[in-house]
Parts: C-alpha cells; sequence; structure tokens
C-alpha cells in the first residue's frame, strides 16, 4: 500500500496470502466507531477481485458496510440495503410464491421479477464466499455480519453467471481469540421481541469456534376479517464456526448455519380488478351482482356488494385485506461450507470453498384477495444445491492475479397448486385443479481468471476472462382436472429436455492514480444470466412441449473515480452506460406468467458516494444514483400457445429502477460522562418506479417517495454497553413497495403491498 493512506486505520492487514479467508472479514466501515476516539475516515478493504485490497485502489463502483455501519444506519436485512446504497432496490413478496423471504434484487436497472426455483436471480448474492442459487431466502436478518460489500454493473468474470447486475457479498464473523460474546435483546412496537447472542470460544490455540442464535417475532401489519396479521415475522437462526489454524500456511474454516420462518403470509392487499375481465364478471353474475353480465363479461363498478367482483366493494385501504383463502410462508435451510487456505510461497496461495445446502419453502397466496376463488395457489419447494470453487492466487510487486475454477450444481422439485373457477363452472359448486410440478437440475462449471499488471505506481491495467458451461435439464408433470366431472388434461409431456448454454464473458480496467489521495479508472464488463425452461402452463401445450427462454447479457462501460480530498472527507463516482439484450420479462398467455425474451434496453446512469467526518463528534454520509433506463426495441413476442397479453412496449421503463435514488444520514456525538449519547437521522429517496415491465400504474410507486428514521443511542465510551430507540418510518409514510398485475388476463386481478406504517424499537446490546 501506498503512503497515500494517511486515514485513521485501526486494523493492519497482513500480507501474508494465508489470511485471505480472514482479511476479508476486515472490510472496515468508513469512519471508525470502534472506541471513544470518534469518527474518522479510515482505510476500507474490500475482497471484489478475489484479492484483499484497499477501496479506493479498486476500480469497481462499491458499497462497502461494516457491523457497526449497518448497525449505526439502522439496517438490519438485506431488504433494507437500498436505503443506504445507490441503485440499488432490493424487495421481497416476489410474484407468484407467496413467500415472505422471495427476494426480487435490481441493481443499476438489471435483476429478475420471478422469484421461483426455475428462474435465476439477476444480482448474485454471496455468503462467505459461496453462492446462494435461489431467490427465496436472499431476503434476511442481519445476526452475525461482519461486512456487506455491493458490486455494482455486470461481475461475469470473477462471479460468472447471474450476476448480470451486480453482486452483493455478505461476510460473517470470524471466531475470536479469546472467550467473549455479545447479548442483545429488542423490543418495540407490533410485539416485536428478538434476541441474538454470539459467543468465542477458543479451544485451543490453533482452534477457535463461534456459536450464534437470533430469533424475532413481531406481528404483521396488514389484516383480514379472520383476525390473520400478514407481513408477521417469526424467524430464527443457528451458526457455528470452526477455524483450525493448522500452520502458518494454512488454514481451514468449517461453517454451518440453519434458519426456519413461519409466518402467516405477505402483506399484499387488493390493488384493482378488471370488470370486463371473464372470470370476475362470470362469479359476479352467478353469484347474483346486479346488473353483472356474462358474456359479455361486465361487472357494475360503481356499486359496493359482496356478490360483485369490483373496485368499489374490495377496495379496502393499504392494510386490510378482503381475501379469504388460507395464507402461509415458510422455510427451512440449512448449509455446510468448508474454506480452505494455502500459503504456497512468498508469492503463491491457493484457496478452495466447498459448499452443500438445502432449502425447503412454501408459500400460500390469494391472487385476487377477494371472496371470490378467482385465483389461489400454493407454491411448495424443496431442494439442493452444491459449489466448489478453486483460485490459485499470485501477488508480486507489479503483479496480481487469480485462476479459478468453479463448479455448481442443484437439484429442485417445485409444485404449483392453482384453484380457479373460469367459466362455465363459475356458477357450479366445483372448482378447476392446476397442477404444474417441474423436477429441475442444473449443472455448470466455469474457469476464469484476471491479471493486474502495473506499469508505474500510478498506472496499473486490469484483463479478466470467464468460459461458461451449463446444462438445464427439466422434466415437468403439468395438467388440470376437475373431480366432480371426472375430467383430467395433460400440458405437456413427462420427459425430461435439457438446454444447453456456453458462455466467454471479459472485463478490462485502466486505472490512474494522480497522487496519494485521487485515483480514476476505466472500465469495460460483461455478463450473462441464464436461460431456462417454463414451468407452469394452464393449456395443452402444442406438440405438447413446453417453452424455453434464451439466456440475457449486459455490456457496461464505466469511468469512476476514488478521491479522498482530505482527512474527513471521502467521495467515490461513477458514471456508466450499459447495452442490455435479450432481456428475460414476464408476459401472460393466458393467465400463466411465462419468461421470455422481450428485446434491448439502454441504461445510463451516474452514482456518487460521500462521507464527511470533519471531527470525532460529527457524521454525514450519502449517496445519490441516477438511471436513464429504457426498452429501446421489443422483440416480436409470440407463442403457439396461446396470445400473449401485458405486451412490454419500446419507451417503457425497466421493472424496479427509479430515475432517482438519494440517501443520507447524520450523527452527532455528545460526551457525557463515561458514556456517548448519539442521536442520528437517516432519510432515503426513491424516485417514482414500476414492479413490471409492462408499467402497470394500478401497481406503480406512482410518486417520488421519502423514508425518514430516527435514533437515539446510548454508549458507554469502551462500547461494552449500548442501549438504542429509535422510530422507522417516523414521518408514517405510505406507499407501495412491489406489486403483481393480472389485470390484462382473463382472471383480472392485480395486487399491491405497502411500506409498514411507523413502528418504535428499543434494545440493549452488552459485550462480555
Amino acid at each position: 500500500m501506498n503512503n497515500r493512506n494517511k486515514a485513521i486505520v485501526h486494523r493492519v492487514i497482513t500480507k501474508n496470502a494465508i489470511n485471505v479467508a480472514i482479511a476479508a472479514v476486515l472490510v472496515g466501515p468508513s469512519v471508525s466507531t470502534a472506541d471513544s476516539a470518534g469518527y474518522g475516515i479510515e482505510e476500507v478493504v474490500v475482497t471484489a477481485r478475489k484479492r484483499v485490497e484497499n477501496l479506493q485502489d479498486t476500480p469497481v463502483a462499491i458499497t462497502a458496510m461494516s457491523s457497526d455501519t449497518l448497525e449505526r444506519r439502522m439496517i438490519g436485512g438485506t431488504e433494507q440495503l437500498d436505503q443506504v446504497s445507490p441503485n440499488l432496490q432490493f424487495a421481497t413478496y416476489g410474484p407468484i410464491t407467496g413467500n415472505s423471504s422471495a427476494s426480487q434484487v435490481f441493481i443499476r436497472g438489471i435483476g429478475q421479477t420471478d422469484a421461483t426455483s426455475s428462474v435465476d436471480p439477476g444480482v448474485g448474492l454471496y455468503i462467505d464466499d459461496v453462492y446462494i442459487g435461489q431467490s427465496v431466502g436472499g431476503a434476511m436478518d442481519f445476526r452475525d455480519i461482519a461486512n456487506v460489500q455491493i458490486l455494482r454493473g455486470p461481475q461475469g468474470t470473477l462471479f460468472g453467471r447471474n450476476t448480470i447486475g451486480g453482486a452483493v457479498l455478505l461476510t460473517t464473523t470470524q471466531p475470536g481469540d479469546e472467550f467473549g460474546g455479545r447479548v442483545k435483546l429488542g423490543v418495540g412496537e407490533d410485539e416485536l421481541i428478538e434476541f441474538s447472542g454470539t459467543i468465542d470460544l477458543p479451544l485451543s490455540d490453533t482452534v477457535k469456534s463461534r456459536f450464534t442464535y437470533g430469533t424475532r417475532k413481531r406481528e404483521g401489519y396488514v389484516f383480514r376479517a379472520d383476525g390473520t396479521d400478514l407481513g408477521d415475522d417469526d424467524t430464527y437462526t443457528l451458526t457455528g464456526k470452526l477455524l483450525w489454524e493448522a500452520s502458518d500456511n494454512f488454514n481451514l474454516t468449517f461453517k454451518l448455519d440453519y434458519s426456519e420462518e413461519d409466518e402467516n403470509g405477505v402483506p399484499l392487499v387488493f390493488a384493482a380488478i378488471n370488470e370486463n375481465a371473464a372470470f370476475p364478471a362470470a362469479l359476479s353474475a352467478a353469484a347474483g351482482c346486479p346488473g353483472a353480465t356474462f358474456p359479455p363479461p361486465s361487472v357494475p363498478t360503481g356499486i359496493v356488494d359482496s356478490r360483485c367482483a369490483n373496485d368499489a366493494t374490495w377496495q379496502r385501504g393499504p392494510f386490510k385485506n378482503a381475501g379469504t383463502e388460507e395464507l402461509e410462508s415458510t422455510l427451512e435451510s440449512w448449509g455446510l461450507a468448508v474454506i480452505a487456505n494455502w500459503e504456497l510461497s512468498d508469492n503463491w496461495s491457493m484457496k478452495s470453498i466447498t459448499s452443500y445446502r438445502e432449502l425447503d419453502w412454501g408459500g400460500k397466496r390469494d391472487a385476487d384477495n377477494t371472496g371470490f376463488v378467482i385465483l389461489h395457489t400454493i407454491m411448495e419447494s424443496e431442494g439442493e444445491q452444491l459449489s466448489q470453487e478453486f483460485q490459485l492466487n499470485y501477488s508480486s510487486e507489479g503483479l496480481n492475479g487469480v485462476l479459478g475454477l468453479f463448479y455448481y450444481e442443484d437439484e429442485y422439485d417445485e409444485t404449483l397448486f392453482v384453484d380457479y373457477t373460469p367459466p362455465p363452472f363459475a356458477g357450479a359448486p366445483f372448482f378447476v385443479d392446476v397442477t404444474n410440478n417441474a423436477q429441475i437440475d442444473n449443472e455448470n462449471w466455469a474457469v476464469f481468471g484476471q491479471l493486474t499488471y502495473d506499469f508505474s505506481e500510478r498506472l496499473s491495467f486490469s484483463l479478466g476472462a470467464r468460459y461458461t458451461d451449463e446444462t438445464k435439464a427439466v422434466k415437468l408433470n403439468a395438467f388440470q382436472e376437475v373431480a366432480a366431472i371426472s375430467f383430467f388434461e395433460r400440458f405437456v409431456t413427462q420427459e425430461e429436455r435439457e438446454l444447453d448454454f456456453t458462455d466467454a464473458s471479459i472485463s478490462a480496467s485502466l486505472q490512474y492514480r494522480w497522487n496519494e489521495s485521487f485515483m480514476t479508472y476505466l472500465s469495460y464488463s460483461e455478463g450473462f444470466k441464464s436461460g431456462g425452461w417454463n414451468p407452469l402452463y394452464n393449456a395443452v401445450q402444442p406438440n405438447l412441449e413446453p417453452t424455453a427462454f434464451n439466456e440475457e447479457t449486459a455490456e457496461t462501460m464505466e469511468f469512476g473515480f476514488k478521491a479522498d480530498i482530505s482527512d474527513s472527507l471521502r467521495v467515490n463516482g461513477a458514471v456508466f452506460s450499459t447495452d442490455y439484450t435479450d432481456l428475460q420479462f414476464t408476459f401472460r398467455v393466458g393467465i400463466v406468467p411465462l419468461l421470455f425474451n422481450a428485446g434491448e434496453a439502454s441504461i445510463d446512469g451516474a452514482e456518487l458516494e460521500f462521507t464527511y467526518a470533519p471531527n470525532e463528534n460529527l457524521i454525514i454520509e450519502g449517496s445519490l444514483g441516477y438511471l436513464d433506463a429504457s426498452v429501446d426495441s421489443v422483440a416480436n413476442i409470440t407463442s403457439s400457445a396461446g396470445a400473449v397479453t401485458a405486451v412490454v412496449k419500446a419507451g417503457n421503463s425497466l421493472p424496479y429502477t427509479p430515475d432517482l435514488t438519494a440517501n443520507l444520514g447524520v450523527g452527532y456525538a455528545f460526551h457525557l460522562e463515561g458514556m456517548r449519547l448519539t442521536p442520528r437521522l437517516d432519510y432515503s429517496y426513491t424516485d417514482e418506479q414500476f414492479f413490471d415491465a409492462g408499467n402497470t400504474e394500478e401497481i406503480a410507486q406512482n410518486d417520488a417517495e421519502g423514508l425518514l428514521n430516527f435514533s437515539l443511542t446510548l454508549a458507554s465510551d469502551n462500547q461494552t454497553w449500548k442501549a438504542t430507540a429509535g422510530v422507522t418510518n417516523l414521518t408514517d409514510e405510505t406507499y407501495p413497495v412491489a406489486g403483481n398485475s393480472s389485470l390484462t388476463t382473463a382472471t383480472g386481478y392485480a395486487e399491491i403491498a405497502y411500506l409498514r406504517p411507523r413502528t418504535w424499537f428499543f434494545n440493549l446490546q452488552y459485550e462480555f
């Protein structure tokens, strides 16, 4: 490291390559909060290029936050990360799944709204270097997180497929050298009660362990007539880590984690209904709704009558749900990881990352949120994933590089059960039951590498490449039946089908350090997201063949800078332009959501992040993100299975892509006798945005919105104990955070979820 790092440094990073895994947890906050010395700019260490390096030397747009920073900014889980990072949207309550942990992550306008097991996410999530292959489970609480790194832009070279928008890297805390730990107890509104505890247990001079437990219970904020509260929390997590430092040249980390959730269901409510759609009209006419006709389909719009499927009857506001079907959201997940590090010589080191994970989740959903059976779903998924990565690292004066091999496979058995009452059964005492079962078997291997050459102390050049080969296999069992009339119909043949994909992604960057405090870079990066098979159908397919979709790709040019303007001010920024091709968007064929490759889009934008700590008592930090993203051209979407609705049009906005995002946090520490009192305000701003590619206004966030949080922390100077009281959503804003629309189909429904109202919390923390 050059002598430009004049910032306050609280931890020293060893040059010994064997400590890469341990050093990875030392991603420091932008400011120091470790002791009574107060705030101050410090060195931030990242692992975005598979090696430990200073954030200010890394030619990648990164938001890096330690556990102290996350706690200071009141970020308690992945779904809150968009409150502190530019051009990031992290939503839950994915369509179809009915599961509260179904993440929908978008970075710079690229992500995926479909959270089912057969569709890959567009932003990669990694925990301790292990790729998490499913979207469900991506929404999680932070209970023993050492740091978070958010990498923006395609990461196809070093992180591979499905990091087309970027990657979120979570690192948990390593076992400590001495016996000790921390306990935290919290209470709050909606009968919130949460507890977390960690303990370090050294077993010998070379073997250390760490164990954590966390639980969170809270009532929901959307209510049904039967008393069910939706959007509730009921989770717990157990983790264990064992670190064996076998020698100066070798260490081994074993990690085991287990999580469980058992909740009432997602807080979706009625958004709208199409009174001229076939299902609502037929059901209304059969129920005796005054003036309802079928055919032609028509429901009166201005009357309130429980026999009528219309907006006037079922629109109950943002926190009341009129549905009647039983709801449920469950998840059980566990995983084992083994990470080995060898120092082969002064220049060479090797790392192995082995992981096995199992995931079992379910979701029950009343999609129409009315008293009718227009569309109800039950989704169940269980499966496993196995991954292995080898990295060979080289480091010398003027030359650094990594060469790697990666293997991944997963197997999932996912079933969607659908109940609905289409014409002519609307007046009959039975429903149509559709079953879509998909047995998914995916396999992926890749070879990758990257070299960085320093032409001088100021000028460096990096070049990387990755070759990927993968197979997507599926066996479908899709059929419908009407038990009352002994009717059965199969939609596709029960044969295993395969798709093969290959990809070669490259990246390159040129960086120049103008002086000790200012660096600029120019980079080019590529990424791709896998194609696959659509697993859902409600009609006989031509030749009984399912519909496939191809991969999508992104290419980004970026110019950025990293500047330590003074000992108290750090400013990092970037401007970029992305060509986004073969977009995987959801369309409707009949009432069924299917993925098609929709066309091309362009995304231009800019980002700015800053930290200002003028003295030991004051900290001001925040970021600004801007996006100009739209669909440039639309492919001719046709389906032999039926008419395609909800067609994306040229000029449409990309989903979860607000033009402007911003956040600002301000904290000031008052010194008391042996203590510090710190009031803090955190504000995040999100421009208007759509939640689907069809830009459906009924489920959109149609206005710019702001979220204000407040906290007051009293802590001992040595941080042994800490008490925090706070309020989230201080101004009690109400605005949409997710939605799903089928208004253009025969079912004619739309559903939406809103932000939780203002809540207070209080917690106590003690370290020993």
